[in-house]
Formats: structure tokens, sequence, C-alpha cells
């Protein structure tokens, strides 16, 4: 009666996640689509060296050869992927622009290497004015962060091709991208967050207040004065036009401010002819937004039924295994033990990644080069836990007669290869709801930095070289929070099932959240990153639900099968297929 009413609330659960999906895509695809009028088409394009590129464009209702529309370049940020700049381009295809949300060279679907020809801005902005739907006397081009160095590239290669631009979180004059005057770019609008983390990168300033009186600032401005935030300076008609917005935000808080977004929107609504006119204040961008974010979560919820419903088949109900009595650490060696976890993460997070470019540089084996950096990351985090957890053992356990067995470590092959294959089948379960919310709405599993992406032919072989390393460290970390961390009570039964899911969950954040809260308070007291390392932190914020959802996976199947490799083998298939899609490829492939 037990295992029959689990079987049914599995599959509730199992409906619920389906219908999460569905309900989140629709949502998604209603607000993005504006209830249906804009049309949204996948494009690819050949693009220099025969480099094929990939974009997303939006084409607004009644837009036609005959009845031309103003054109938008919007390119994302390095690390990111069209799908980011969802909220800048739903916003200018409401007001009647064509938009065209450009993967950079290198980034999202479109062929690496990252970097490589301009970008991929110029030969976006050739694209853009090819299409007979678009009024070539009226675009603008739009970028984030290193986004905005693929327009100026677009820029610099066609002086006469656009008419406004709008740089947020960017810059002139940074790397790979030309200085700017008081005539070039053409009326460009420079939107840069108060507290965003690049100051220091895009205008040599510590905070962002200060780029106002730097000569970088003023140079572009054409003034000797201070720059000042909201006024216009020099002339729409000469194509001199420039203006400074600093929103309340972060640099990657630019893709989902209400504030950012409409101080873009403006901009080419005072610069580029056409469009409707809609105030700038008038968005829906963000229920796209929660669209996606729910289907993450309905994505995520999913792998949980669906590995319970699998276990009580005939096929693998064998390698469920009675869970180990509690062998783990007690008084101070367990507080011990927390003070280590919290600790160690946290504080080699920079270093270690910042070795991995110089230990194992990009390569055809490992092409992404903060993939290898979080790889290298966690296999030094997994080899430092190992030799602790093997210290305690021997000093602590062994003499007791604890053996493997103990800590849910099984030498049984066909456990092993059957918890594999039903990882497999669960993640596979996972992508064909990504495929089914792609044919159908468009739409991947999102919310801000977090995505999960459809991967293409050559991710997917990426995939498989990152897969190993990260498998090693997510079956050490589930022996440690599971074994050495694992509490149990008075009576020497295990804490419920939702208290080990807390507890593991704030163990495996718990050092990277505090480390999170050192950098952004102190930025947000009007001082830089007492850290520093603006890109690994940005990178870092991901960290904190995804390390959540994995101290959930890890603990709910360990319970289940009473061994590690079931949750080890489902996050490292998810977290690798998680961060190989969003990331760039450094390496011609």
């Amino acid at each position: 009666m037990i295992e029959r009413n689990n079987t049914r609330r599995y599959v509730y659960l199992l409906i619920l996640s389906i219908l999460l999906v569905l309900a989140g895509g629709l949502l998604a695809w209603w607000t993005q689509t504006a209830g249906g009028t804009i049309t949204i088409r996948d494009v690819r394009f050949p693009g220099t060296n025969d480099t094929e590129m990939s974009a997303l464009l939006y084409i607004p209702a009644g837009v036609t050869s005959e009845n031309k529309a103003p054109g938008i370049l919007a390119v994302h940020g390095y690390i990111n992927s069209r799908e980011t700049q969802g909220g800048f381009a739903i916003e200018f295809a409401r007001r009647g622009y064509v938009v065209l949300a450009l993967d950079q060279t290198g980034h999202g679907y479109s062929d690496p290497p990252a970097f490589a020809n301009g970008f991929g801005g110029p030969d976006g902005l050739t694209y853009l004015r090819s299409l007979d739907i678009v009024d070539t006397d009226n675009i603008g081009l739009e970028g984030h962060s290193m986004g905005g160095w693929t327009v100026l590239a677009a820029a610099i290669t066609f002086p006469e091709d656009y008419r406004a631009m709008v740089l947020e979180g960017s810059s002139t004059g940074a790397p790979f991208a030309a200085d700017g005057t008081a005539e070039w770019p053409r009326n460009m609008a420079l939107v840069f967050s108060q507290w965003d983390e690049f100051s220091e990168l895009m205008w040599g300033v510590p905070t962002p207040p200060g780029m106002v009186e730097t000569d970088k600032l003023k140079t572009l401005f054409g003034t000797t004065d201070t720059v000042q935030v909201g006024q216009l300076y020099g002339s729409i008609e000469d194509g001199t036009a420039r203006q400074l917005y600093m929103p309340r935000g972060t640099h990657p808080n630019d893709h989902i401010s209400t504030e950012a977004i409409g101080n873009a929107i403006e901009w080419f609504q005072m610069t580029l002819e056409g469009g409707n006119g809609l105030a700038p204040s008038d968005q829906t961008w963000y229920w796209k937004e929660i669209g996606t974010g729910i289907a993450f979560v309905g994505a995520v919820l999913f792998i949980f039924p669906a590995g319970a419903l699998l276990l009580q088949s005939d096929l693998f109900k064998d390698i469920r295994l009675p869970l180990p009595a509690g062998k783990g650490a007690v008084g101070i060696g367990w507080w011990i033990a927390v003070a280590l976890t919290l600790a160690i993460p946290a504080l080699t997070f920079f270093w270690l990644q910042n070795r991995a470019g110089e230990w194992l540089p990009a390569s055809p084996l490992f092409p992404q080069t903060h993939t290898t950096g979080i790889m290298v990351w966690a296999l030094g985090n997994a080899l430092i836990t190992l030799v602790l957890f093997l210290i305690w053992h021997f000093m602590s356990n062994r003499a007791a007669g604890v053996t493997a067995e103990s800590y849910g470590v099984s030498t049984n092959l066909r456990i092993i290869g059957k918890s594999l294959l039903l990882a497999v089948v669960v993640i596979i379960g996972v992508y064909l709801l990504l495929v089914i919310s792609d044919l159908v709405f468009k739409t991947d599993f999102r919310f801000w930095v977090v995505a999960l992406k459809l991967m293409n032919a050559l991710q997917f072989r990426i995939f498989l070289s990152y897969l190993i390393p990260f498998t090693i460290y997510f079956l050490i970390a589930s022996m440690v929070i599971n074994s050495q961390l694992r509490q149990i009570q008075a009576d020497g039964s295990p804490v419920s099932l939702t208290r080990a899911m807390l507890i593991n969950a704030a163990l495996m954040v718990g050092g990277i959240l505090i480390m999170l809260l050192i950098q952004y308070a102190g930025l947000m007291s009007g001082n830089p990153l007492p850290l520093a390392e603006p890109l690994l932190t940005i990178i870092a914020i991901q960290f904190v639900p995804l390390l959540i959802i994995i101290a959930f996976i890890l603990t709910y199947f360990f319970r289940l099968t009473g061994h590690i490799y079931v949750g080890a083998f489902i996050c490292a298939l998810f977290v690798t297929w998680y961060i190989v899609a969003g990331q760039a490829i450094q390496v011609a492939l």
C-alpha cells in the first residue's frame, strides 16, 4: 500500500512538472510574441570565413517588403547567448522594430572561435541590412558588455550603415574596440549601471560614479566639463548626439532592469524614424522571464519523480539498497567538517579558476576556457575533500570496521552501470522537454543568469570531454554530504528527507553565498568589489541556485537508493550540459 501511494504521488509530481514546463513556455511565448503578433524565427546565415552565424529574428505584425520597419541589431555579452537580450528584443519588437538578436561568434549556435570576425558584429549588421523588410536608413545597434564591442566592430566596419547606438554596461576604447570621439560612434547612448562590476575595465575607474570625471568619457561626449547624467549632448541631426544613463543595478542586472531597457527604448525612439511610439515605461518582457523560469523549475522537478518511478520498475528496482547506517562525523568533528565544506569552495573559487588557464589552456579537448576553469575548481575541491575525508576515515572510523558500503560506495558494476543508465534516461527526459519547448514556444529554460539550452552537435562533443571530470566531483561530493556530514536523530534514525535536503543545500551553497554577500555588500556601499574578480563573481551568482539543485538531487537519490551513484550521475549529466551549452568556445573546431 505504501509503495502504491508513493507511485501515485510520483505520477502526480511528474504530471505537475510537465504542466509547469508547458504553462511556463506558453506564458513566455505569449509574451515574446505580444500575443502572437510578433513572429520569431531561428535564423542561420553565412558570415566571414564561412562562419555560420546564429540569431533570433523578431518581426512585428504588418512589417513587409512594402511596409518596411526600422531594424535593430541586439547583441549579448561574453559567455551569454542571443536569448539573454530577450528583454530588449521583445520591447524593441513591440515598438515596431525588426530585431536581430545575434549569437556572437563562438557563443550559442554561432561557429567558434569566440572573438573572431569582430565578434560577428559586422556579419550581423550585413544580414540585418539584407532583409527586404528593414528600412536600411534607420538601423540601430545595441549591445551589452562585450556585445557593445560587437556592435562597435560593426560600426567600425560599416560606418555609414547605422544611425544610432546604445552601449549597455560597455565602453568604447576597451579591448578590441576603437576609441570614441565626439563624432564617432554616431548618435550613441551609454547605459552604465550605478553598481556595474566592470567600471575599471570599461572606464578605468574603481566605481561607476567616477566615470563622469574621466577624460575618456569627456572626449566621447565632446566636453571638458563633468558629464551630466540624463543630459543630451551634441546633435541628433548631425549624428553626434550623446546621452549617459545610470540606472540602479549591476552589470548582469541590465538584462532584467525595466530602467535599463527603458533607457534603450527612449534613445532609439529619439534617434530612429518609424516605430509605433509606445511609451518606454510600457513593458511586458518580464512575463517571458517568469514563464521560462517556471519552465526551468518544472524541468528540475521532473528529475525527482521520473527517477523515483524508474527505480520502481523491474529494470532498476534491484539497485535500490538499504540506507546505510549513519557513520558520519559527530560532535566537534562534524562542525570542523562543516566549516571546511563551507570554506574550501569559496577560498579556491577564484584562485583555481585563474590557474586553469595556465595549466590547461584552451585546446580541442577542452575548448571552453571558463568551463575548464570550473572543471579545475571542481576537481581541486574534490581532491582536497577526498584527502580530508580519508584522513578522517582512517583516524576515526576504520578501527570500528566501517567500510566503503557504509558511505554509499559500492564496487558492484551492475549497480554502477544501471545507475548510469537510469541517470541517462532521466536527463534524456529533461532534454526532450526542452526540445518540445523550443519547437512549440521557441523558448529555452532560464531565469536571468540561470539558463538551460539545447546543445548542437559540436557542444555535445564538448559535453563528452568534460563529463568524466565533473562526474568525479559529484561522486566525491555525494559521499561527503551523505555520509561524513549526514545527521541522525537521537534514536539512530536519519533526519527527515526534507531536513536533510535543506541541510545539504546550505552546506554546498553556503560558502559561495557568503563570498557573494561580501562582494556585493562592498560594491553597493560605494566601493569596488572587495575581492576584485568581476567576471568570476558574476559567474558565481548562478552557482547559488545550481548548487541548491545539486544538493537536493544528491540527497534525494541517496535516500532512495542507499548509494551515491544515481544522484551523482544525474548531477554530472545535468550540470555538464548546463555549463557547456552556455559557455563560449575559444578554439576553432
